[in-house]
């Protein structure tokens, strides 16, 4: 066989090995794209149902925080809160308000409130547990506060690989399709020389 056939096979050769490369590679970066994609938007679904959970918990603590306020500005005198305290805080017994007796100096009765002994227990207990309460929101706050900058964080970033899945930037697309363009051309050239 003479040298000349040698080299237009090898021409083939190398055309055909660099049509190969190209397609597995082209291959490999579609399926990594549609692999990627498909992550990304299982956490976008994830990521979205999170914040409609969130924002469902926030509007029912409004709600609530509404309810007790306006509880708060209607129960006001002593008679009241003590006829509402026992739904708020359960007490073995009742608080009373007894009446003692006119100063000279002060023409209106005061109502003073008895509270028995085994009720202070359960009411320092309580004034425990609201400042616990208190220390735990306020961590809570500030991890929320954490958790939505992560999320945000995640958010742009995801938004970054999609991009990056797409192909990047318009220069950046632009720049692919031309290298693959040069790579298919020279695929050509190659080709058309082996021909001839």
């Amino acid at each position: 066989m003479p040298a000349r056939e040698w080299i237009r096979l090898a021409e083939l050769v190398a055309a055909f090995l660099l049509a190969l490369a190209v397609f597995f590679s082209w291959r490999a970066d579609r399926r990594d794209r549609s692999q990627l994609e498909s992550e990304l938007a299982a956490t976008k679904q994830l990521l979205a149902a999170a914040d409609t959970r969130q924002h469902d918990r926030d509007a029912q603590l409004a709600q609530t925080l509404a309810t007790l306020a306006a509880e708060k500005r209607t129960t006001v005198t002593p008679a009241q809160i003590i006829h509402d305290l026992p739904s708020q805080l359960p007490l073995p017994s009742p608080i009373v308000l007894q009446s003692a007796p006119a100063l000279p100096n002060s023409p209106s009765p005061k109502n003073n409130a008895i509270i028995p002994a085994e009720d202070l227990k359960p009411l320092y207990d309580f004034t425990i547990d609201c400042k616990t309460c208190q220390a735990k929101l306020s961590t809570s706050q500030a991890d929320l506060a954490d958790e939505r900058q992560k999320t945000t964080a995640l958010t742009r970033e995801r938004d970054d690989a999609l991009r990056i899945a797409r192909g990047g930037s318009l220069i950046r697309r632009i720049t692919c399709a031309a290298k693959w363009l040069l790579i298919g051309a020279a695929a050509g050239a190659v080709a058309a020389k082996a021909a001839h």
